[in-house]
């Protein structure tokens, strides 16, 4: 390789070397020239020297301009002041291609213009810092199942069952095979495999046809599922929990310098370790009344009453056993109360509300078939779900966490706009 990453800069102190990457900024005092160079591992300050370079590559920077791509090489010198805390004395200059008054200026822009320039903004500091963490957490969550023996099972994205509710559905053609809907969730063929492996989970977008304009939801994002055979509700949360401590201990460990560009508060972070708060609905309910919520038994929670409740811990709490009224149809029946389900949302403290939802899966066939007709779902649909209760059942649990809501509450976010490479939105498939 005739080059390197500016992230090895600190390997090669007092040697020459060439960077390739785009010009984010440059300033000029006589003399001597300053050029930022970013190459997507990091920034350098590189410093040009009239004298130290022929004319030719001096007069370079009077053409170069903000996101011009180039080459420049010179020798690795330590200095405190500059970024990074190493720059670069040019000898060598070249240019790979001008950009023409690139859009992204530096100065203030509104959101719309930003995402609708989605494709040019991610070049910039706050949505790399972002997807940075994005990128950790993905890799953090993917480290402890395997370090816990679950085994990844790819879910199709194209299926003819109903996960979540009819009335959030993509619907599409599907050849000479009627409608298909576009996967609300992996979870159902996750059940399936539960009896290969005991413990599996997977990974990939999801799509709700929501025509929702919160700053909480997005109509295409992804989900990480994850399916265990034998374990209860309880043992759900605590999976659950582990799971959480263990990837923002990896985010503090990997992520300080991202979290500081987004000015994010870790002391808040550093706070979620075990245990979890648990209440129960009906204590969730009395709570948010108490607050001034006007939230009646049997309602789901609002991001408004998870707002106001999560808001009264400092870690994130489970809110388990819901209203059969307000939950899916797979979720199993709480033994000892009618009209109640085994399940729990983790709610993320500081107002941002549910980042997982989980539940106890129905595992008794005709409870569940039941249930599928109750809710007038295609029962042809679900005839291999209600299989998986003839062959073999048993008691198992799972989960499904929503990445970008979990980045929103990493990061410190406002919207979930920011979660994610290119957002879509009722009112944006642009870019």
């Amino acid at each position: 390789m005739d080059f390197h990453y500016i992230e090895d800069i600190v390997k090669l102190e007092g040697e020459r070397t060439t960077i390739k990457g785009w010009l984010q900024n440059k300033s000029s005092k006589g003399k001597i020239q300053f050029l930022w160079i970013r190459d997507g591992t990091g920034i350098i300050q590189g410093v040009m020297v009239k004298g130290e370079v022929s004319d030719e590559v001096f007069e370079l920077y009077d053409q170069l301009t903000q996101e011009s791509s180039l080459e420049v090489t010179g020798i690795v010198r330590k200095d405190q002041r500059a970024p990074g805390g190493y720059e670069l004395n040019l000898s060598d200059v070249k240019i790979v291609q001008i950009a023409q008054d690139y859009p992204i200026t530096p100065k203030s822009h509104g959101s719309t213009f930003l995402f609708d320039h989605r494709h040019l903004y991610l070049r910039s500091k706050r949505p790399r810092a972002v997807l940075k963490v994005r990128d950790e957490l993905i890799w953090a969550i993917r480290s402890y199942f395997y370090k816990n023996n679950f085994v990844l099972i790819d879910t199709p994205i194209l299926t003819g069952a109903v996960g979540e509710t009819t009335t959030t559905l993509f619907e599409t053609e599907y050849l000479n095979e009627g409608t298909a809907y576009l996967a609300q969730t992996g979870q159902l063929y996750l059940e399936a495999a539960i009896a290969s492996f005991g413990k599996v989970f997977c990974f990939g977008p999801t799509f709700r046809a929501e025509k929702s304009k919160t700053r909480r939801h997005l109509t295409e994002f992804w989900m990480v599922e994850a399916e265990e055979a034998f374990y209860d509700n309880e043992e759900n949360m605590d999976l659950q929990e582990d799971l959480v401590v263990y990837f923002v201990d990896w985010i503090l460990e990997k992520c300080q310098k991202e979290l500081k560009e987004l000015e994010r508060d870790i002391s808040a972070l550093e706070k979620v370790q075990k245990p979890f708060p648990r209440i129960s609905y009906d204590e969730a309910v009395e709570k948010l009344q108490k607050a001034g919520s006007d939230i009646q038994w049997g309602s789901d929670f609002g991001g408004t009453d998870e707002t106001i409740l999560t808001k009264m811990f400092e870690r994130p709490v489970f809110v388990y056993d819901y209203p059969k009224v307000c939950r899916a149809f797979y979720m199993k029946p709480h033994p000892e109360r009618e009209g109640v389900v085994l399940c729990a949302d983790l709610l993320a403290p500081e107002g941002y509300g549910e980042i997982i939802g989980g539940s106890q899966r129905n595992d008794d066939y005709e409870s569940l078939k039941k249930r599928i007709e109750e809710e007038n779902l295609p029962k042809d649909a679900y005839r291999w779900y209600l299989d998986l209760r003839k062959y073999g059942s048993v008691p198992h649990s799972g989960f499904g966490l929503g990445v970008e809501r979990t980045v929103v509450w990493i990061c410190g976010l406002s919207h979930i706009r920011e979660s994610i490479p290119f957002p879509r939105t009722i009112y944006r498939l642009y870019p």
